[in-house]
């Protein structure tokens, strides 16, 4: 299978994301509340409906980017947000994005990529973040053998994926999960090597 532009953009279209919760999940809440800098430039990669730039506006953030290669939830965050300023939607394969960010929000963009495309998904944050950035948000964790996403892996393969570009600072069972999320998710820190 794959996992293109017009893969996604049927999912979305035949409304097929049991992945979307409907709202930021609490985990990416909590992570937005305790960040204080409001003009950080920041990037949602694969944001689907980007319910986290919408949490995030609403905080006052004035510097969000949100990035898809499916135009339909796209379209639909444009809707949602007519009079908000400080949001940047952008219909792009992310590892075809140029940009500065001081912040990566991840929220299962990394599990919809085929398992080939980890090393290049580091790489691309690594490339995007400026000195000091860091990528925050959430990794499933759990066991699963279907050829479909979500493609998930352990704490060790993270660990082993991630140290050579990413100073690990948090890598630990996410206690604030959603309740289908529940014992699956880990909640990370990662800071850009120089």
């Amino acid at each position: 299978m794959k996992h293109d532009q017009h893969y996604w953009q049927k999912r979305y279209a035949e409304h097929t994301t049991s992945w979307d919760l409907g709202h930021a999940s609490s985990p990416l809440k909590s992570i937005i509340d305790k960040s204080d800098h409001k003009e950080a430039p920041i990037l949602i990669p694969g944001a689907g409906n980007a319910y986290e730039a919408l949490y995030l506006i609403k905080k006052g953030f004035n510097n969000v980017t949100v990035l898809d290669i499916a135009i339909q939830p796209l379209l639909q965050l444009k809707e949602k947000i007519t009079n908000a300023t400080g949001i940047h939607i952008i219909h792009e394969d992310f590892f075809e994005h140029q940009g500065s960010y001081d912040l990566i929000i991840e929220q299962t963009f990394f599990c919809a990529l085929e398992p080939r495309f980890r090393e290049s998904y580091i790489n691309k944050c690594h490339e995007l973040l400026n000195t000091n950035g860091c990528i925050k948000g959430v990794l499933f964790d759990f066991k699963t053998t279907s050829n479909e996403p979500p493609y998930t892996a352990t704490k060790k393969e993270y660990i082993n994926l991630f140290q050579k570009k990413f100073n690990i600072i948090k890598l630990d069972r996410c206690l604030i999960s959603e309740d289908t999320r529940q014992g699956k998710e880990l909640i990370i820190k990662m800071k850009k090597n120089d």
